[in-house]
């Protein structure tokens, strides 16, 4: 890594002492001036206008190297081009006027994938009518690992950890993180199917693994831009709508299968308790051809979807 893209911490000197001085300065330029002109003597004139101007000249320029740093706020400095370092601890400091001082914020944001960047918008007078925002996001359209069009979208929580890198790597940092967390969604999207019956790792049933996964392949991404990525999680997942009503009947198939697939298993159970129970206390003899009849006649009642009707029967045991 270049020493540009070093972050250098500096803590300047306080502004308050030199705010007294420069609005001293500012003040004594006319006391000067005036002095001069009211003594009317030419080498009083020479010597004390001269520095009355610097002196105001010098308490203008150095207003300029004023600046307030809120909390979770940075001043990257520069001088002629040339990084000089980064002020990140808040307070008044003053810093060499001719510094260059770019703000950054340091607190934590976060975004939608999908979403895009409104740009501040200023009338004919400059005034700011629209803010810089962002729209709200849209669902991104990529095919599974199986080839399944679905739709997702995740929620990325970031900070700047690196101003050097941040402001000189990227052109625009901001914009690098959304593009760059849309394109591992992308290909995290395409790596896993959207479900799986074979316990293998899914969009929608593995949702803490996906995450963390989405997390790592968006960080080693956003390194060399000075970000840390916090939290990734996605916030949409769902088939495109011209294979949802299919894929709907398909899980629905499937929860038909597994429900029926309990019943049996929970049917054939009784049978067996209740043909076992009938042997044991010796309460009717049974041969093979009424102990498979009865066999039918139970699991029919217990697996039935609907109420099944009875029948008495008034004679005899075979009849």
């Amino acid at each position: 890594m270049s020493d540009v893209c070093t972050e250098k911490t500096i803590v300047p000197q306080s502004g308050w002492g030199k705010l007294v001085i420069c609005l001293a300065g500012l003040l004594a330029a006319p006391f000067f001036i005036a002095v001069a002109a009211s003594s009317g003597m030419p080498a009083v004139i020479l010597l004390l206008v001269p520095v009355g101007i610097l002196c105001g000249l010098a308490s203008f320029i150095g207003l300029f190297g004023l600046i307030a740093i809120q909390p979770n706020d940075a001043r990257v400095l520069l001088l002629f081009g040339q990084y000089q370092g980064t002020v990140s601890q808040s307070g008044f400091y003053w810093v060499n006027p001719f510094f260059t001082k770019k703000k950054i914020s340091l607190r934590i944001r976060n975004f939608e994938t999908g979403s895009t960047n409104v740009s501040e918008k200023k009338n004919e007078a400059g005034q700011v009518v629209q803010a810089k925002s962002r729209t709200h996001g849209r669902p991104s359209k990529v095919n599974d690992r199986d080839g399944n069009p679905i739709e997702i979208s995740a929620v990325v929580v970031w900070k700047v950890v690196n101003t050097a890198e941040a402001l000189f790597e990227v052109d625009d940092y901001e914009d690098y993180v959304a593009v760059q967390s849309e394109a591992a969604l992308r290909n995290l999207a395409t790596r896993h199917p959207y479900d799986s019956e074979d316990h293998q790792i899914s969009l929608r049933s593995s949702i803490q693994e996906v995450s963390d996964q989405l997390r790592h392949d968006i960080q080693d991404r956003l390194d060399k831009a000075g970000v840390n990525v916090i939290e990734a999680r996605i916030s949409h997942l769902a088939y495109a709508p011209e294979i949802a009503s299919a894929m709907l009947q398909r899980q629905q198939a499937h929860a038909i299968v597994a429900a029926r697939t309990k019943i049996v298993e929970g049917a054939v159970g009784m049978v067996q308790l209740a043909l076992n129970q009938l042997s044991r206390d010796k309460i009717v003899e049974l041969d093979d051809e009424r102990r498979a009849a009865m066999v039918s006649n139970l699991l029919v009642v217990l697996c039935s979807d609907r109420h099944a009707q009875p029948v008495v029967n008034t004679g005899s045991l075979y009849s």
